[in-house]
């Protein structure tokens, strides 16, 4: 178990070896060096699996080299005479909602070394382990290419953006452009066990709305609630708490409903087209304006009177149009990639289950 060391023997002059104190610090496979310890505690060795035993637990890494961690870590030594080091990678990541539930404390739930010693191992043999962890490293390594592409089909929106629209020199405050710009209730609904989904932030973290909703109101609230933010196809939530400034256009006559957490812009459709103005939000320049107007410390808020100031370039309807057209003929590059991707997991997470139980 780690051990946090002095913090005088902290730095970032490569003096002493690499410090690891949680899961911040972690890459895709090895931890990413930002400070240096010169008096080291805790030692993890090469090739020694790091998970994190608090906030969260169960994040994973391998130690690339001889490397100090604190208090946040555990580093594993599996006995490779017995097991597999990436059998015993793959097994933990298939544990972590286990390891969670027997974590303990108040401010955050963390896990003890014997939670750790007691965790349950297949007693297969070696050679059946090794070629287990290889299977689900090839899946592995498929969903993450998945997710590449998807991330490389939004830059490729937003370098077309930037392409068509980095020198209009009309520009308009969205307020300009919106005929209403408000927010979800204030108050929280009379919830029900099924009925019309109520989001949150976390539905529209993708910049996509998603509908899957672990809360519902029934059809009189939402007729009630509907008067405040009448959602049609081409109106804009935009999240302003926490993950703040990620907007969704909506697609669907699908009826939902919204906390104030979420910012509701109904753009004018002789000014501004909604799927230009997603493209528009989302672009490095009104990200920044975003960033300068959040409030609040503690909890980031990007509030109504900021987002009423936040300039947008608005070129003619007619190009605007044009990009719509472009990111609609991506979308459905990502729909496929998606595909992919959703096939892939759900493969991943059967041999998971066939494996580790």
């Amino acid at each position: 178990m780690g051990q946090s060391p002095d913090s005088k023997s902290y730095n970032d002059n490569c003096d002493g070896i690499p410090f690891f104190q949680g899961n911040a610090d972690f890459g895709e496979r090895y931890p990413v060096t930002r400070v240096w310890c010169s008096a080291p505690t805790k030692i993890a060795n090469p090739n020694d699996i790091l998970i994190s035993v608090r906030a969260p637990i169960g994040a994973l890494n391998f130690a690339r080299e001889r490397c100090c961690i604190g208090r946040g870590l555990a580093a594993i030594t599996p006995d490779t005479s017995k097991v597999s080091i990436e059998f015993i990678y793959w097994l933990l990541k298939g544990k972590t909602a286990e390891l969670n539930i027997k974590g303990t404390g108040s401010t955050f739930k963390a896990i003890s070394r014997k939670v750790l010693e007691e965790t349950k191992v297949p007693d297969i043999p070696l050679d059946q382990q090794l070629q287990y962890a290889a299977i689900l490293e090839k899946n592995y390594a498929i969903i993450n290419d998945r997710k590449q592409q998807l991330l490389k089909l939004d830059e490729l929106v937003k370098a077309r953006f930037v392409e068509m629209f980095g020198d209009i020199e009309d520009k308009r405050t969205i307020a300009e452009i919106c005929s209403i710009i408000t927010d979800g209730t204030h108050q929280p609904p009379k919830f029900v066990e099924n009925g019309i989904p109520f989001l949150f932030v976390s539905n529209i973290v993708t910049n996509e709305i998603t509908y899957n909703a672990e809360r519902f109101i029934s059809e009189e609230t939402y007729n009630e609630l509907y008067k405040r933010t009448p959602i049609e196809i081409g109106d804009i939530v935009l999240s302003t708490v926490g993950s703040y400034g990620h907007p969704a256009v909506v697609k669907s006559n699908k009826r939902f409903l919204f906390q104030r957490h979420i910012a509701y812009l109904k753009p004018i459709s002789s000014v501004a087209n909604s799927v230009y103005l997603h493209g528009a939000i989302l672009s490095n320049d009104v990200q920044r304006q975003i960033d300068e107007r959040v409030k609040g410390i503690a909890q980031k808020t990007l509030n109504l009177s900021e987002i009423r100031k936040v300039i947008v370039p608005i070129p003619s309807l007619e190009t605007q149009e044009q990009f719509a057209a472009f990111v609609e003929q991506t979308d459905k590059s990502k729909v496929a990639v998606q595909k992919a991707l959703d096939e892939a997991q759900l493969l991943f997470d059967s041999l998971m289950q066939e494996y580790f139980g």
